[in-house]
């Protein structure tokens, strides 16, 4: 067998979602390598969202700079999610990006623009992140936002977050069998226009066959589980994955314990998703979405991935399929979404 530590550390890895940009701000503008709090003077995000319990505030982050290194994470999209900022969407999204690339300049990060600057990261030794909208309210209903974060460097953006948005039903309103609006079929246009990445997790089944009639470049489902393992309403049936396989999309499979098992939320459970999706539509659409900081809880944090790759060879998987599971299938629809 080979040395999972080696395979880990050459392997090209790929986390699809967290939610640390707010966490860091919440906790007072610590900064993203692991240092203390910052001196910034609070924004937006801090005004409508207040600080963190101080329950959570005495908890570890889950990811930072420092803890993707130690990990083997190459890549991480750092997600915003505007859902709570009320009439504030694109201030929010706004406040968060500017403390984000404040904090990436002295960290040898990347903002990534397209897929090439990720193996160019991992090549020079920098770690890459991409930025992400979680709900697509934080384009305002206009394409004309959505052209301007483009332009600063926001290369996906999820339709939804539980309850409806401009642009389409979330999960939360499944029984209303409420799907795309006008505006959500203009956004995904747009999108694969410009080259932005699609996200489909929280969004309602019937939204989510609409945007596989719309899309016509792969889509992510970034921080999603398999609903044959685990009956919870943000999972994906098996005919929603071979309809993600069959548009050459791929799954970021997390670590929400109450989406991973409703009674033995466990590590050996969480790879039991990827192993599903695997024996469903093979070794090419599945990978990892942590949803660190965000409610993915059933993994202690970032510097633990290689659990996943000495796990995963545990399970017979071959070399080549355990790089494609850590990163090269995501790095793959990277490639075809956004170049």
């Amino acid at each position: 067998m080979a040395d999972p530590q080696a395979l880990h550390e050459d392997a090209l890895v790929i986390d699809t979602h967290n939610d640390t940009i707010v966490t860091h701000i919440r906790r007072g503008n610590i900064n993203m390598s692991g240092g203390e709090k910052g001196k910034r003077h609070s924004g937006t995000v801090s005004y409508l969202r207040g600080p963190l319990d101080r329950t959570t505030r005495e908890q570890e982050v889950q990811i930072n700079f420092a803890k993707m290194q130690t990990g083997g994470i190459n890549a991480a999209f750092f997600a915003v999610d505007v859902t709570r900022a009320w009439k504030n969407h694109l201030s929010y999204a706004l406040d968060a990006f500017g403390f984000f690339n404040m904090e990436t300049t002295d960290n040898n990060v990347v903002i990534v623009r397209s897929s090439a600057d990720i193996q160019q990261a991992k090549s020079d030794g920098k770690l890459a992140a991409i930025l992400v909208i979680e709900n697509s309210d934080g384009t305002e209903r206009s394409l004309n936002i959505l052209h301007m974060l483009y332009e600063m460097g926001v290369r996906s953006i999820g339709l939804t977050h539980d309850p409806t948005s401009w642009a389409a039903a979330g999960n939360g309103e499944t029984d209303s069998k409420g799907g795309l609006t006008k505006y959500g079929i203009a956004l995904i246009k747009e999108m694969n226009n410009l080259g932005m990445l699609v996200d489909v997790s929280h969004i309602s089944e019937h939204g989510f066959w609409n945007v596989m009639d719309v899309a016509e470049r792969p889509v992510i489902a970034s921080h999603s589980c398999c609903k044959a393992l685990c009956n919870h309403p943000r999972n994906l049936t098996d005919d929603q994955i071979k309809a993600l396989a069959q548009n050459g999309s791929s799954i970021g499979v997390t670590f929400v314990p109450r989406f991973v098992d409703e009674s033995s939320p466990i590590f050996e459970r969480l790879i039991d998703h990827i192993d599903h999706i695997v024996q469903l539509v093979g070794p090419d659409h599945v990978g990892i979405g942590s949803d660190f900081d965000g409610g993915g809880t059933l993994i202690k944090d970032a510097t633990v991935f290689p659990q996943f790759t000495e796990e995963l060879l545990n399970r017979n998987y071959s070399e080549q399929d355990i790089r494609k599971i850590l990163g090269e299938n995501h790095l793959r629809v990277l490639r075809e979404a956004i170049g």
